[in-house]
């Protein structure tokens, strides 16, 4: 009885692109962390915040959006940033690698 209950209540519900969106975005940055490969998670966390970006702009008034795309862009930045930091790391540890004898 109460799963006819839930399935019901679910059914009815009209799910609107901007929670679609919202939802995938939470799932990709909740997803993010828990990955093992610092690459990896900071990928998907900037998929994540890129859709939390999108959602910020689905608002109705960009006022309301705001807080939601100032904050992923700066998130956006700083994963950004840490990748070339990683590359870069690892393309000059590449360079001064000794050759084995």
């Amino acid at each position: 009885m109460y799963w006819e209950v839930l399935l019901l209540s679910f059914n009815n519900l009209e799910i609107t692109t901007l929670e679609y969106v919202g939802y995938a975005a939470s799932i990709a940055v909740a997803v993010s962390f828990v990955m093992k490969d610092i690459v990896k998670l900071r990928i998907v966390n900037i998929i994540g915040c890129t859709l939390f970006v999108v959602y910020g702009f689905m608002f109705e008034s960009i006022r309301a959006g705001l807080p939601v795309i100032l904050t992923n862009v700066a998130i956006i930045c700083v994963n950004g940033y840490y990748l070339v930091q990683l590359a870069t790391s690892k393309k000059d540890s590449e360079v001064i690698e000794e050759p084995k004898i």
